[in-house]
């Protein structure tokens, strides 16, 4: 009799293990980073190896499937199924020993990559590392690399995770701990009888299957570097030393449950040295391959001009550095313990491919901003060919082939061939010196042709590697897109040994089940099969340029929250700024991809989310967006959450009671209007006891430091000092917005402003009249942040189009951004255009020529910066640095990362830990190695009150402050 669901959960709770099945759970863990979308029963974050026993005892009485998970990037579609999803990441991620003598790692799987990596540095001073380093390593886990065999940009010179295994500790099927290692299986813990005889019942039934099937094996498997399709039964082999822990690499959680691993460790290279080379296409990047292996490199990746460019607009031209001319790529690293022997063979090389006749462009890379900007380009390949600078959307499916690097070139030939008669482009990049591909195709995966189009395509694809004797997957594994293509690549005895290997570690089949064995056809579960074509009426008017009829069609409400195709860039807890709030928690829901993947069940309208805009879980998802903006740009395919929030705020409370803080902190710029009156006595309020009180009613935590209000009188004097420095017989140069927060709290800063602008010979008029309407923005408040910045366009937009200058990044950014979304007439899309903040005005001028004179002693040695979330994301990361260097400060700090605040969020009492949680990150631990003599730039005003916060004593400054106080005079002069 078939047990209900219910009584599966209960009983795991009688163990003190909980199923999350809410709807909100359901809907982030239903997809990875492939083309597919299974709602599972429930999600269970293990904390232990006791508990996966208990989970998998209990699974395997009522037969309920069990999918493993790490950080869920699978683009095959191996981290998604029906059962119960382990999430082995949230608490399974410490290293458990490091061992000097055997160079070897012990480490739970649900461990970052990177992490592993980098504590295996730390603690061996740099001497050693593991080496397998995909590009998706600063989120991919170590359960994940050997689920898939994955392999990395330096492959050629390491090869596969499985080459780096030594033991791997398992949760049988049905509850039980053993141990695979280079020799065998034995039990986890010596006394525990069952585990022994599972062990030897394995030991036994495996040795059997392989004797029997030996000659098969030899044949079939393990033909090229990158055949990872299918079971590795290879390593079972005697000559292999029977290494069961290298046949379970690749089995994509089929198998067991792997609750940790001791991996091999290698040396770092003393010594590298990166080339840069350039070719006109793709083929004839390939067809250099053969002669750069020949010279023993340790890496050879390879991309196309499609991925540069998008890369480019995203983040900008300085984002990719150091390309030498052509239209595709080779990445070329060169390692050893000497770096004059490197340079006599990279100096070899370069004149080897100048005689083949095919390079048009090469470098050596030298700069290590160069360096980490190109690998940068690499490692977010999948997510930049997603979506392209043109608009295109491309998709994974056939994006893993591998054939024997001799022959990639003519492979390549024929794929794109095949490519053509399906009317396809591919985007191309990936492994070139290990021959593995990895290739996005503008498949339309939103009609019924397309996706007919697509699963045609992948069987003659298939049939077309395999020619080449090749392999369907070199690194991503089969999962749900290739697993019914494994009988093209594979004879009916060695696909029965693949059914019998399953069966022997998992005979109920719970594990998995459809990947590699028993699959379903390619095109079940597709994730934009069934979308619904419903209009969504928003305030926002989104872009979205397509490369189809059907995606044309598509509403652009639902074309915009899927651009999240996966990739989990925001899942990374270093680099960048995305995103604070997973960082904090480390938990799916509060990632930018678990937010985009319940915005994706809404206009699914399915059955796990179906309230729309009224949907209780996208609130509770949404809740702990920062509304940063910095997934805009540090997320490869440009989701931007706090747009997407704005949007859904506004719906979710259309004719509803708002928080109070809506009314408190979203019209500020109405209170302050107000409050600029009255300043002084309100002042002396907010210094006394009835305070706290105060910012309670009206939704502020006690505990937030409040600012301090400047009276108009201020501004008035400010405003009056500059008309008399105005020759009002000119036009001025530039307009100068003081928005509501300068306004209201730091009214010198436009002073400031003015004065060093001028300095620099541009005359100034003043704009004090208007609002960007951030505030409303960010609170959901759209209806009446258009209407406001229809009334700032028309003051703005003056037939001129002279620079708009706003002192508060976060209005700048709302200009620059959000007002042609709200606002989409002409007009507001030149007011747009003419846009700067400070930071970026001062770039220009710097351009220009422009260098102020200092006073006695030159401008401050060193500076600390905290560069305000939104200037980050839509004016550039790097605008305050290169300012600074520029005008002489030899040493630039910077707190990379959210301060915290974030407007209302930080001030809001149920956000105020998660703030000050987000401001240890980078701001907090910045400013404790910050001396006090050195000068801290805070250009944002929430940033300024986060610093306020974290360090009383300290008074940041604003960027014009800092100029404006080391100005000798007024005047400007052009640089020598």
């Amino acid at each position: 009799m078939k047990v209900s669901s219910r009584s599966w959960i209960a009983e795991l709770k009688e163990f003190g293990i909980t199923v999350d099945t809410s709807k909100r759970r359901l809907a982030e863990y239903s997809y990875d980073a492939s083309n597919y979308r299974i709602p599972p029963l429930g999600i269970v974050f293990p904390r232990s190896a006791q508990e996966i026993v208990m989970v998998m005892k209990v699974c395997h009485q009522h037969q309920i499937p069990v999918t493993s998970r790490g950080g869920g990037t699978s683009m095959a579609g191996n981290a998604v199924g029906r059962g119960l999803v382990l999430d082995l990441s949230r608490h399974l991620n410490k290293v458990l020993r490091i061992d000097l003598i055997s160079k070897q790692a012990t480490a739970e799987v649900g461990i970052v990559l990177e992490t592993l990596q980098s504590t295996i540095e730390n603690e061996t001073h740099n001497q050693l590392t593991f080496a397998p380093d995909p590009s998706s390593k600063s989120r991919a886990t170590l359960g994940g690399a050997i689920a898939n065999d994955a392999c990395g940009n330096h492959s050629v010179r390491y090869g596969r995770t499985s080459a780096h295994l030594v033991a791997l500790n398992l949760v049988t099927a049905d509850g039980v701990q053993i141990t695979a290692t280079n020799t065998g299986i034995e039990p986890t813990f010596p006394n525990d009888d069952s585990a022994a005889s599972r062990a030897a019942e394995l030991t036994s039934a495996l040795c059997s299957l392989v004797e029997a099937n030996a000659q098969d094996i030899r044949l079939e498997l393990d033909r090229i570097p990158r055949q990872v399709s299918g079971f590795q039964l290879a390593h079972l082999l005697p000559e292999q030393g029977f290494d069961v822990a290298r046949s379970l690499a690749g089995s994509e959680g089929t198998c067991a449950v792997i609750v940790s691993a001791t991996v091999q460790l290698v040396p770092t290279p003393s010594a590298s040295m990166l080339l840069a080379l350039g070719y006109s296409d793709v083929i004839q990047a390939a067809k250099d391959v053969p002669t750069i292996l020949e010279f023993g490199p340790a890496a050879i990746e390879g991309m196309d001009r499609a991925i540069v460019e998008t890369m480019r607009r995203i983040r900008g031209p300085e984002s990719v550095q150091g390309l030498p001319d052509g239209s595709a790529w080779l990445y070329v690293d060169l390692d050893g313990e000497d770096a004059s022997d490197i340079e006599t063979k990279a100096s070899q090389l370069m004149s080897r491919l100048a005689l083949n006749g095919r390079l048009v462009g090469g470098r050596v890379i030298t700069k290590a901003s160069e360096r980490l900007s190109l690998w940068r380009v690499r490692e977010d390949g999948a997510g930049l060919s997603s979506r392209l600078a043109s608009g295109a959307e491309s998709w994974p499916g056939w994006e893993d082939s591998a054939v024997d690097p001799e022959r990639l070139a003519n492979y390549l030939a024929d794929l794109s061939k095949l490519l053509d008669k399906f009317h396809l482009v591919g985007i191309m990049y990936g492994h070139f010196g290990a021959g593995c591909m990895h290739i996005r195709i503008n498949f339309d995966m939103r009609t019924n042709t397309g996706r007919r189009i697509m699963t045609d395509f992948t069987h003659a694809a298939a049939e077309l590697v395999i020619s080449y004797g090749g392999s369907l997957s070199g690194e991503h594994g089969d999962g749900r897109a290739r697993s019914s293509l494994l009988p093209i690549m594979y004879t009916p005895s060695i696909m029965n040994a693949f059914d019998n290997f399953k069966h022997l570690w998992d005979p109920a089949g719970i594990l998995n089940p459809a990947v590699l064995t028993n699959p379903e056809p390619i095109d079940s579960h597709l994730a934009l099969d069934g979308v619904p074509g419903r209009r969504w009426e928003t305030n926002y008017v989104l872009d979205g340029e397509t490369s189809s009829a059907s995606q044309h069609e598509t509403d652009p409400f639902i074309r915009s929250v899927q651009r999240c195709v996966g990739v989990g860039r925001c899942r990374t807890i270093s680099g960048g700024v995305m995103c604070p709030s997973f960082r904090a928690t480390r938990d799916e829901k509060d990632s930018t991809r678990g937010r985009s993947r319940v915005l994706q069940e809404i206009v699914r309208s399915a059955q796990t989310i179906d309230e729309g805009w009224r949907s209780q879980e996208a609130h509770e998802a949404l809740d702990l967006c920062l509304s940063c903006k910095a997934c805009s740009v540090d997320c490869p395919v440009q989701v931007d959450m706090a747009t997407y929030k704005s949007e859904f705020l506004s719906h979710f409370y259309r004719h509803r009671l708002r928080p109070v803080s809506h009314y408190s902190l979203g019209w500020l710029p109405r209170w302050l209007r107000f409050a600029g009156h009255f300043a002084p006595s309100l002042n002396l309020i907010l210094a006394s006891p009835l305070a706290k009180p105060i910012a309670v009613l009206g939704g502020i935590t006690p505990k937030r430091r409040l600012p301090r209000l400047a009276s108009h009188a201020d501004l008035l004097q400010v405003i009056a000092a500059q008309r008399q420095r105005v020759d009002p017989t000119k036009t001025p140069d530039v307009v100068v917005v003081i928005d509501s927060f300068t306004k209201g709290f730091r009214p010198d800063v436009a002073g400031a402003a003015m004065r060093v602008l001028e300095s620099a010979g541009k005359s100034v008029k003043c704009e004090s009249n208007m609002c960007c309407a951030l505030t409303y923005i960010t609170t959901g408040q759209l209806s009446t942040a258009a209407k406001i910045l229809k009334h700032s366009v028309s003051l703005l937009d003056d037939g001129t189009d002279r620079p708009i200058i706003v002192l508060e990044p976060s209005c700048a950014a709302s200009l620059k951004n959000d007002l042609p979304q709200l606002v989409p007439t002409r007009a507001a899309r030149r007011v747009a255009q003419r846009i700067h903040c400070f930071s970026s005005m001062v770039a220009d001028l710097i351009d220009a020529g422009w260098r102020p004179e200092w006073r006695t002693g030159g401008p401050p040695q060193q500076v600390t910066v905290q560069t305000h979330c939104h200037e980050y994301a839509i004016f550039g990361p790097n605008s305050q640095r290169r300012v600074l260097r520029a005008l002489g400060v030899t040493q630039v700090d910077e707190a990379t990362g959210c301060c915290g605040v974030a407007g209302n969020f930080g001030f809001e009492t149920r956000h105020f830990d998660l703030s000050m949680k987000v401001a240890q990150q980078a701001l907090g631990p910045t400013l404790e190695t910050t001396a006090s003599s050195v000068p801290v730039l805070a250009d944002g005003f929430s940033c300024r009150m986060q610093i306020l916060q974290l360090d009383p004593q300290r008074h940041p400054l604003h960027l014009a402050e800092l100029l404006d106080q080391s100005l000798s005079t007024p005047k400007a002069r052009s640089a020598q």
